[in-house]
């Protein structure tokens, strides 16, 4: 019976989360063994980056950083997905954000305001890297700063592009949503599910 499990390379246990929930079986290949450890991908934007360009540059350079590590370490021939999620505001990109201070400073941009929400999927077989780009539109209501101090204190902005999870508490700050609410998560499932087809994986 042909292998049709896949490689993830990405350590968000959101995105394990929604690819158990269209049944892909994975293995976890991570990109960051440990905080120590310096990224395998610099995701730092570039002079005069767009958004949609910068999201697409990064998730391409994941599926090669993991596709050469499956190498490395003589691994089964398989395809390997990567994700990355970027918020916009405006042509600003708003990534995950350095401490309390920076998420505070994100939010209160986005405050009374509608922002886009863009994560980039790429499957990598061997050389060849495929991708798909969900975008999303969030609106966010007008946000009192002791609702940013008290949200900020929760510590669910860490680690999270924009500052903020769309499946946690900041749902009280979402007014409307158009487009992929598992795209705005971190992982569109249709356009993965799509990709995953196109590599021979048959979802149940």
């Amino acid at each position: 019976m042909p292998d049709k499990s896949i490689y993830l390379a990405s350590r968000s246990p959101r995105r394990r989360e929604l690819l158990r929930q269209i049944g892909v079986s994975f293995e976890l290949i991570p990109l960051r063994e440990a905080p120590r450890y310096p990224a395998d991908v610099d995701e730092t934007p570039q002079a005069g980056e767009t958004p949609d360009a910068y999201v697409l540059r990064v998730v391409r350079e994941k599926a090669q950083a993991a596709v050469g590590i499956t190498r490395a370490r003589r691994l089964a021939a398989r395809p390997v997905l990567a994700a990355d999620t970027t918020v916009a505001c405006d042509d600003a990109i708003l990534g995950k954000p350095a401490n309390a201070a920076a998420a505070a400073r994100m939010l209160e941009s986005l405050a009374g305001r509608t922002h886009r929400v863009l994560t980039a999927v790429a499957v990598a077989s061997g050389d060849d890297i495929v991708t798909r780009v969900s975008e999303s539109q969030v609106w966010f209501r007008a946000l009192a700063p002791e609702e940013i101090r008290r949200y900020v204190a929760t510590g669910e902005p860490t680690d999270k592009a924009g500052a903020y999870a769309v499946q946690g508490r900041a749902a009280a700050f979402i007014t409307r949503i158009e487009g992929s609410y598992s795209g705005i998560m971190g992982l569109p499932l249709a356009e993965t599910a799509d990709l995953l087809r196109c590599h021979g994986i048959v979802l149940p």
